[in-house]
């Protein structure tokens, strides 16, 4: 038997972006120094209904989707925001009896994604963020020569993609005037 293989040509190339040209905002501000994003994961179990478990066929449905918590580390700079914001989760638990945290202790993050040449190309949002870990230092070793890193584990319930950005358009290349 002969088997062909179907080629799919596209009016222009796809780019693939690279996972290093990103930024991470909140609150419309930028977050400095943010270098490691983990995965956007999320699953949906699935569920057999229980007037379909006596069925041979066992027809399935999505349970409630779970998304997974998401690291972030930057270097250690003289901007706050970061260790303000991990602060605002873990203050409650500190002395019994005390405050709950305040109202503002989610944050809707957005990472915005960009193309080799640094043009802006994806953006998600991830809403109803909470930071569950921070590591402010990391082991200080007075013979190492590494910068500082800050790490959060940051809770969410889930993302979209931001379908209004488009595509970055390649620059037109015009021939230099003589």
């Amino acid at each position: 038997m002969l088997f062909m293989k179907h080629i799919i040509l596209h009016p222009k190339p796809i780019d693939l972006y690279k996972e290093f040209k990103f930024r991470v905002k909140w609150e419309g501000h930028y977050v400095a120094g943010v270098s490691q994003v983990t995965v956007l994961k999320g699953t949906a179990g699935a569920v057999i209904p229980p007037a379909a478990r006596n069925d041979a066929t066992r027809i399935m449905s999505p349970q409630r989707s779970q998304y997974e918590p998401i690291s972030m580390e930057r270097g250690v700079t003289h901007d706050n925001e970061f260790v303000k914001w991990a602060n605002a989760t873990r203050h409650s638990n500190d002395h019994p009896g005390s405050i709950p945290p305040p109202a503002d202790f989610r944050k809707n993050i957005i990472i915005e994604v960009f193309d080799e040449a640094g043009r802006f190309a994806e953006s998600y949002e991830i809403f109803r963020c909470w930071v569950s870990d921070f590591q402010v230092l990391p082991d200080l070793d007075g013979n190492a020569s590494a910068i500082l890193i800050q790490s959060v584990k940051i809770e969410n319930e889930g993302w979209k993609r931001d379908t209004e950005v488009t595509e970055p358009t390649e620059p037109l290349f015009t021939e230099p005037s003589r």
